[in-house]
Order: C-alpha cells, then structure tokens, then sequence
C-alpha cells in the first residue's frame, strides 16, 4: 500500500462536493499531519464533520522534529510545512497539495506531488469516477478557482477534452450573451 499525504485543500475541496470518498477508494489509508486537522477541523463545517467522522482511513500523525519548520519558506502555511516534513520522515510515496508555491518546494524536495485534479485524473483513470467535467463545475461553484487552460488540460489527460465547445458556449452564455 502506498504512503499518501493530503494538504487541507484538497480535504476541504472534496468534502465541500461531497466527494470525499474518492481519496478512500484510490488509497485505502491517507495521513495528514496534525496541522492539517487542526486547520480542517477549526470550523464546525462539512469538511470537519466528514474529517472527524472518516474512522481509521484518515490517519493524523505528528511530525518528529519541529525545529524543520525554520527551514522552510515564510509564504506557506503551517499545514503544507508539515505535511513536506511528515513525508520526509515517513518517506511517503505521493502527497497531495494544491498551492504552487508549495508544490515547487516539495518537488525541489524530491518529493512525488499532485493536485485535487491530478487526483481526479488518476479517479477516472481507475474507473472510481466516471467524468472529470462535472465534478470540475461542482468545484467552481463551490469556490476552487480552476483557469480555463488548465480545465482544458485536466479534461485532456481526463479524455474529455471533446466537449470543450460546449463549455465555451455556456461560459459565453454566462457572461450576459442572451439567445433570441
């Protein structure tokens, strides 16, 4: 079984969609450091009632060494800190982030990164799902901001890139263009 660590976004985005359950089936075992459940868990939400109530799936571990914590930049957040140290310490085998600026330090780290929608690639690559497109639309109207090249991108790698026209127009459809 792979070691897999989770940021909170991608926690809060898929419990936001009531998607949660994606991450069980794809990996049976998920570990987020005690940062990340703090910081998912702070508010009384979805998020933190489908966290809390996971059972033994989502497992919360401490780091080891918290004098780490210096080495890493100003710009990210307590959670994404901790979840590069736990996966140095516990040599994970994949960990799941969504910010940038997180992202490039892990890799700079050697450690094996994706996303929410790498995440939802690989979903519908082992049949867990069975779009990528309106999961994607349920995630923008639940405020994950998605750039329309890399919904492009994403749909691409998902084999969905066909139906791109159809959200061209709709978003046209959306900006104030009306029909006769």
């Amino acid at each position: 079984m792979h070691k897999v660590i989770v940021n909170s976004t991608p926690l809060i985005v898929l419990c936001g969609i009531g998607r949660l359950y994606i991450l069980k089936d794809m990996y049976e075992e998920i570990f987020i450091p005690s940062a990340v459940f703090r910081e998912v868990t702070a508010k009384e939400d979805s998020a933190c009632v489908q966290i809390r109530s996971a059972g033994s799936w989502i497992r919360v571990e401490q780091i080891k060494d918290h004098s780490e914590k210096k080495m890493y930049k100003a710009k990210l957040h307590d959670g994404e800190v901790e979840v590069m140290i736990l996966a140095q310490e516990q040599e994970a085998d994949l960990i799941i982030l969504d910010d940038n600026a997180a992202k490039k330090t892990a890799k700079y780290l050697g450690l094996t990164v994706t996303g929410t929608l790498g995440v939802l690639v690989k979903a519908k690559r082992q049949g867990i799902i069975e779009e990528v497109r309106p999961i994607l639309s349920e995630m923008r109207q639940n405020g994950f901001y998605i750039s329309r090249d890399v919904e492009r991108m994403v749909l691409n790698q998902a084999g969905e890139a066909g139906s791109d026209l159809v959200s061209d127009l709709y978003q046209c459809a959306g900006s104030g263009l009306q029909e006769d």
